[in-house]
């Protein structure tokens, strides 16, 4: 059927001078048909589809098709972020279903992707993961998956995992933070990633290097300079290096966490050249954060791998110009306040995440614009890319027969980060204060409104799956 024959099906059309395409940047009316993009057809069509002819009736319970005219704010296809710690159950006080996802409708995030760690259970058994799904079902507001997790002794757990949906297996190469998430040993390591390898599943990675780790000097206190030695990049660097040569050996797909340092790049290019099957991220704070930026004691910019200095973000940003690094999402990593340790500022102490999931979208396109690239980037940086990467073949770009999830944004307009009116469970921000472009109109799942100026509607997203090979 063609697209025009498709779009006669229309209930929504949506219109804007700027829609942000495969192709590139146009002027178009967006065909909506139950759920999905029906057709991407020329701006004028906006007042043509849909509305009878003369003489034509519609059909008996068919509704008026609805319209929106967006005028000159952008149409973007709606952020899929893989990278979210919702921590539900078990530590629901963190954040939650509700909350996590009333902040990503916000920001005009329509899918996310959520951690298996800091919940409690982890999501390292089929059980857990129902337990997960039970969670979270009725209170979405976007559509929600899972990933699993790889701890020592669960390698007979991870194929029924991804039987039953999970998008991947995450795991860690240093302490998680939390116990009941243990990382992994070298040796268990090459047991798990052999084994995802062999039902062709994904192993994503945080990936800094234990011994590097416990050899970097560690003074607690307030001075950021003095976490930041504690997390060197070289630990990172040595960690991927042992990823690409275990991924080359076991021809593995292999993904990299929350990459924070530039020093690693060369590592990452090389071995794509050589074919090795890897894909890299990066997130909000490490593109738009710099290490000179943060006062003693501000443990809300912690994070781990840390905010580095700002030579290294110029080549994190070179590192995406060139497509070595393919994605940006989030990291979100909320806890309770009482955790950042505000009473003492103490960098040791406090507990290491970034709360970005409502901001990630104006804080890069600020960043991004500032550095000459163009939402077309961005899109594709957000949505597109981490689409690809979790398998989700209906999401991440506006064209024929994806799913009709959309941010609408004005990119000129700024606003100043104010934490009361983020709708994270805990308010803490490291963007609090400053001011950024790209204003969030409204958020759109398959069709519908799930955000308007800021303001979420009822929940109506879902739980997703792995969508399976044909």
């Amino acid at each position: 059927m063609s697209q025009s024959a498709e779009a006669e099906r229309a209930d929504l059309l949506l219109r804007s001078t700027r829609v942000i395409t495969p192709e590139g940047t146009r002027a178009a009316t967006v065909a909506v048909a139950d759920g999905s993009i029906a057709a991407v057809l020329p701006y004028e069509a906006y007042e043509a589809y849909g509305t009878p002819q003369a003489g034509e009736t519609r059909d008996a319970g068919q509704s008026a098709v609805r319209r929106e005219d967006l005028g000159d704010d952008v149409l973007l296809p709606g952020l899929v972020d893989t990278h979210v710690h919702v921590n539900d159950p078990g530590r629901a006080e963190w954040e939650g279903f509700a909350s996590a996802t009333r902040a990503a409708a916000a920001g005009g995030v329509t899918t996310l992707v959520d951690m298996p760690l800091n919940s409690v259970p982890p999501t390292t058994t089929v059980e857990h993961l129902d337990l997960k799904r039970g969670a979270a079902d009725g209170r979405v507001h976007i559509d929600v998956g899972f990933w699993g997790g790889v701890i020592p002794g669960n390698t007979a757990d991870l194929k029924p995992l991804h039987n039953a949906g999970v998008f991947g297996f995450k795991c860690f190469l240093v302490h998680s933070g939390v116990e009941e998430f243990p990382n992994l040993s070298a040796a268990e390591l090459a047991e798990a990633m052999g084994e995802i390898a062999g039902f062709g599943g994904l192993l994503v990675v945080h990936a800094e290097d234990a011994h590097c780790l416990d050899s970097a000097p560690r003074t607690p206190g307030r001075r950021y300079a003095d976490f930041l030695a504690s997390r060197p990049r070289a630990a990172e660097d040595t960690a991927i290096e042992g990823l690409i040569a275990l991924a080359k050996r076991l021809d593995a797909r292999v993904h990299v966490l929350h990459l924070s340092s530039g020093d690693a790049l060369p590592l990452i290019a090389e071995a794509r050249r050589e074919g090795v099957r890897l894909t890299v991220e990066t997130c909000p704070h490490y593109l738009t954060l710099t290490a000179e930026e943060v006062p003693d004691g501000a443990t809300e910019f912690k994070c781990c791998p840390p905010i580095r200095e700002a030579a290294n973000q110029d080549a994190l940003w070179q590192g995406l110009a060139d497509g070595v690094i393919d994605c940006v999402v989030s990291d979100h990593s909320p806890s309770t306040a009482d955790l950042k340790r505000f009473d003492t500022g103490d960098f040791a102490e406090a507990w290491g995440g970034i709360s970005s999931l409502q901001l990630g979208l104006p804080a890069v396109w600020t960043e991004a614009r500032r550095r000459g690239h163009g939402l077309e980037d961005v899109a594709r940086w957000m949505s597109t890319a981490p689409a690809e990467l979790a398998g989700l073949r209906h999401k991440g770009a506006i064209e024929a027969g994806r799913d009709a999830d959309f941010a609408v944004l004005a990119p000129d307009e700024t606003f100043t980060v104010d934490p009361a009116e983020l709708h994270h469970r805990n308010r803490v921000t490291a963007y609090a204060g400053r001011t950024l472009h790209g204003v969030v109109r409204s958020t759109w799942l398959r069709g519908r409104r799930i955000a308007d100026h800021g303001t979420p509607t009822e929940p109506t997203g879902r739980l997703i799956e792995r969508q399976r090979t044909a």
